[in-house]
């Protein structure tokens, strides 16, 4: 079944192997500079350290929830970028 048939309207195709990696090592070079490491930072403080209140809505939740799974994303393909394939 293809994307379109599922009713995705925007999915991309999965790289494969070699791209993945190269992706990888972009991530890891990217983020190796001082501004790279201060952005991190960033992201870390603004999504892993921050914590909602009690009345804050479902809606509000989820999408603190994206913003963290992209930073763990963003970590992962840095650490995997930096190990020696």
């Amino acid at each position: 079944m293809t994307a379109a048939e599922r009713g995705l309207v925007y999915a991309p195709t999965e790289p494969g192997k070699t791209e993945l990696r190269e992706i990888e090592k972009a991530f890891a070079r990217l983020f190796s500079s001082d501004d790279g490491q201060k952005v991190l930072a960033h992201l870390q403080v603004v999504t892993f350290q921050r914590a909602l209140g009690p009345g804050v809505g479902d809606d509000q939740l989820r999408y603190l929830e994206g913003q963290r799974a992209m930073v763990a994303t963003i970590l992962r393909l840095i650490d995997r970028g930096r190990k020696p394939q």
